[in-house]
């Protein structure tokens, strides 16, 4: 028989998991909490990050060169994109504190990219500020139709993310801000995924019950709600542009897509 101290999983649509809390009852979804990065947005496809960075600077870069740029880039690491394959002995302190403070974000993310010589002046800075840009982020196209199906239906959201910077203004230009009842962000609260006390903090800022909250992200680190008394919907990130899935957080919240 399971062991009914372990968390329960239930298969969901596209191959996801839903983590229940351990020995929940589970009472009906009034709450979800999405994760932002490989959730409900994709960072740029990285050539055009390098081609977009390049022009900021007044250089333009050949197809070919911003290829090749990239692929180094990505190894050094990419805010949004894979872990760095290695982080320099002099960033480690701020590695370790990106998602904490925003001068550790940037300064992090910065060094990392100014290991790859570009000959570009200011190469690195125009990396880092496309993050801050809408243009540098392609919301999947699945995010606005459930963030908007779950507004008509009386669910609250929030979105919680491990983030360095102030996302608040992407929403915004996106047209998705009054869609969201709250911003978490570690670099705001203090705490980082899957500290079960960012789940909590937004729990009480959208004024819903853990019991009755889904946390829908696309790492082991959203899935530390459970700890929370949280449901958990993880969803393998999808490639930008690529419909994400999300149509599971209504499944699981009862709530009809629009």
């Amino acid at each position: 028989m399971p062991d009914p101290t372990e968390p329960t999983q239930t298969p969901a649509p596209g191959g996801a998991d839903v983590v229940a809390g351990a020995g929940a009852t589970r009472r009906p979804v009034a709450g979800v909490l999405f994760d932002f990065h490989g959730t409900l947005a994709q960072v740029e496809d990285p050539r055009a990050w390098v081609t977009a960075a390049a022009a900021a600077c007044g250089v333009e870069v050949e197809r070919a060169r911003a290829t090749a740029l990239a692929d180094r880039l990505l190894t050094a690491g990419r805010a949004g994109g894979p872990l760095p394959a290695r982080v320099p002995p002099r960033l480690a302190e701020l590695w370790a504190d990106r998602d904490l403070y925003p001068h550790a974000h940037r300064g992090a993310y910065t060094g990392l990219a100014e290991t790859v010589d570009a000959g570009i002046d200011g190469f690195a800075e125009a990396l880092y500020d496309r993050l801050l840009v809408p243009e540098g982020w392609v919301p999947y196209p699945d995010t606005a139709p459930t963030l908007a199906a779950l507004r008509e239906a009386g669910v609250r959201v929030a979105v919680v993310s491990n983030i360095g910077f102030d996302i608040r203004p992407l929403f915004a230009a996106w047209g998705l801000a009054d869609l969201v009842d709250a911003f978490v962000l570690s670099y705001e609260v203090g705490r980082c995924k899957p500290d079960p006390g960012i789940f909590l903090r937004a729990c009480a800022m959208i004024g819903v019950e853990p019991e009755r909250t889904l946390m829908v992200g696309d790492t082991p680190a959203d899935a530390g709600a459970v700890a929370a008394g949280c449901a958990v919907l993880v969803l393998p990130a999808a490639d930008a542009g690529v419909a994400n899935g999300l149509g599971g957080a209504l499944d699981l919240a009862g709530v009809k897509e629009r």
